[in-house]
């Protein structure tokens, strides 16, 4: 079981709504991803607050994790200055972590125990929220879904 540095979490996001889900076909909604320095992870249900929380049994999305190093490489390669990572709707935004090697494996971050599913694959809304071209260049690195398998309070790690 990998255990990850308390110190790599740089943003949490919840949101109380979908804005693309569903949405094939037509205008993307406004809810914002909000950012808080704090969260309750609960086992099977997900995050206190998000949109997903308490989905459906065996969700594997309950909590959502991004490379905060591809969204930096992205806002260089598409010039991009004026938007955050929370464009990609992802839960947590670490920070020196291979999200990759976490597919199919236990993992601890700040005492509590995920199961990385799967990657959150890009879908073409990422060029309309980041820039053209986003989609393709997110394919591989478009973060993890997991699944929440004990209690806790993830945070922001002093920086």
């Amino acid at each position: 079981m990998a255990d990850l540095p308390d110190s790599c979490i740089r943003h949490i996001y919840v949101s109380p709504g979908h804005n693309f889900k569903g949405r094939h076909g037509l205008t993307a909604l406004s809810h914002h991803e909000n950012e808080v320095q704090e969260v309750e992870c609960v086992a099977g249900k997900g995050l206190v607050g998000d949109r997903f929380f308490g989905f459906k049994d065996e969700f594997k999305g309950q909590i959502t994790f991004f490379d905060l190093r591809v969204y930096q490489e992205l806002c260089e390669t598409f010039h991009v200055t004026d938007k955050e990572p929370a464009v990609f709707r992802r839960n947590v935004i670490l920070d020196g972590v291979d999200l990759s090697d976490l597919i199919g494996k236990e993992f601890v971050l700040q005492g509590i125990t995920f199961f990385g599913m799967e990657e959150c694959s890009p879908c073409y809304w990422m060029n309309q929220v980041f820039a053209e071209g986003t989609e393709d260049a997110l394919r591989a690195r478009g973060g993890l879904r997991a699944r929440i398998l004990s209690n806790g309070v993830l945070a922001v790690s002093a920086q």
